[in-house]
C-alpha cells in the first residue's frame, strides 16, 4: 500500500468517532412543555427565560431539539388531555409548570424524565435523590404560611381573622395550614380555611366573609388562584380587605403585598436540570431545590385605598414598589 494512501485511511479512521459525535450531538432532540397557567403576558416572560437559558446552553428550536408546548389555562380537564397528547409524541424529557400539570403528566408516563417548576413539598421522600421519572423545584416551603400571616399584622396591624383560601384540586395546599394555624395564633388572630371549587365559589366566600370587620386573606401558591389574579385582587379590593399573595404578578393586578419565589430564576434553573437531562443524566442524579431567592413587591397606591401606612422596614427590605 502507498504511503500517502495509507496516512489518508489511518487519518480517515482517527476522525469516526469525531464526526460520530458531532452527529449525535446535532440530533434532534424532543422536549414537550405543559404550562398550566393561562397563557398572559407575565407567564409568556417568564417562560421566554426558559428558553433563552436553553438556547444559552446550545439547544436551538428548529436546529437540535424541537418543541412541543401547550397552556392549559388553568382548566384540569383541558390539562389532562394535553398531558396526553404530549406524552403520545415520546418526547425525551418534559417540563411543566403548576401542580395539575405535574399530576396529570405523572398520569401518563413514570419513565419520561420531568422536570417541574413547582414540586410540592410532600411529593418526594428524598429530595436528594428523587426517585421515579420527576425532579425539579419547590416552590416554597410550607412553613411560608407563618410568613404570610406575620407579614400581614406588619402591614394591617388591625387584623383580627385571617383566612387561606383552598382550591379543591390543590393538594398540596393543606400542607400549609398547621404553621398557617400556629402563626395565627400565636398573633392573637381568629384563623379559617375556605375551600373552593370555582371562581364562583371564591366569590361567595370571599363575599361572606368580608361580612366580619378585620379580616385578612392568605393566597397560597395556586395556579387556579394565578390564572384569575385580576379578578381576585378586584374583588378583595371591593371589600377593603388586605391579602398577601404567593407570586409578585398579584401586586400589578391591584394586591397589596407578595413574598414568594422569584420564578424567572425558577425557569432558568429548570432550563438546566433539562439540559442535563437531554445529555443523559437521569432525575436521580438531580436533587430536587428548594428556593434560593425570595421577594417582596409592594403596592403602595393600594395600601393607601385600605388606610394602610407601609413600615419603613418592609419598605426597606422590598424587592420592588409599586407606586
Amino acid at each position: 500500500m502507498k504511503r500517502r494512501k495509507f496516512i489518508t485511511l489511518i487519518g480517515g479512521a482517527a476522525a469516526w468517532p469525531l464526526a460520530a459525535k458531532a452527529q449525535q450531538s446535532d440530533q434532534m432532540r424532543r422536549l414537550a412543555v405543559l404550562i398550566g397557567l393561562a397563557s398572559d403576558a407575565p407567564a409568556q416572560a417568564s417562560y421566554a427565560q426558559f428558553l433563552h437559558e436553553l438556547e444559552k446552553l446550545g439547544w436551538i428550536s428548529g436546529r437540535n431539539i424541537q418543541i412541543d408546548e401547550r397552556w392549559g389555562e388553568g382548566n384540569m380537564d383541558r390539562i389532562l388531555v394535553q398531558a396526553e397528547e404530549l406524552v403520545s409524541l415520546k418526547p425525551d424529557a418534559i417540563f411543566v409548570r403548576g401542580i395539575r400539570a405535574l399530576t396529570a403528566m405523572q398520569k401518563q408516563t413514570v419513565t419520561i424524565p420531568i422536570v417541574a417548576h413547582a414540586i410540592p413539598n410532600n411529593y418526594v421522600a428524598n429530595r436528594a435523590r428523587p426517585v421515579g421519572n420527576v425532579t425539579g423545584f419547590t416552590i416554597s416551603e410550607y412553613s411560608m404560611s407563618a410568613k404570610w400571616v406575620e407579614m400581614l399584622k406588619e402591614v394591617a396591624p388591625h387584623v383580627a381573622s385571617v383566612a387561606i383560601l383552598h382550591q379543591s384540586d390543590n393538594d398540596a395546599t393543606p400542607g400549609y395550614f398547621p404553621s398557617f394555624e400556629a402563626a395565627a395564633q400565636s398573633l392573637g388572630m381568629k384563623s379559617s380555611k375556605m375551600l373552593v371549587h370555582d371562581i364562583a365559589e371564591v366569590k361567595r366566600v370571599i363575599d361572606t366573609f368580608a361580612r366580619e370587620p378585620n379580616g385578612a386573606l392568605v393566597l397560597p401558591p395556586d395556579v387556579f388562584f394565578y390564572t384569575h389574579r385580576d379578578l381576585i385582587t378586584a374583588l378583595v379590593a371591593r371589600h377593603h380587605l388586605p391579602a398577601i399573595y404567593s407570586a409578585r404578578d398579584y401586586v400589578p393586578s391591584g394586591g397589596l403585598i407578595s413574598y414568594g419565589t422569584d420564578v424567572n430564576v425558577l425557569h432558568r434553573q429548570a432550563a438546566g436540570y433539562i439540559d442535563r437531562l437531554l445529555k443523559g443524566e437521569r432525575p436521580v442524579d438531580l436533587p430536587v431545590q428548594a428556593p434560593t431567592k425570595w421577594e417582596i413587591v409592594l403596592n403602595l397606591k393600594t395600601a393607601k385605598a385600605l388606610g394602610l401606612q407601609i413600615p419603613d422596614k418592609l419598605l426597606a427590605l422590598a424587592d420592588e414598589v409599586i407606586e
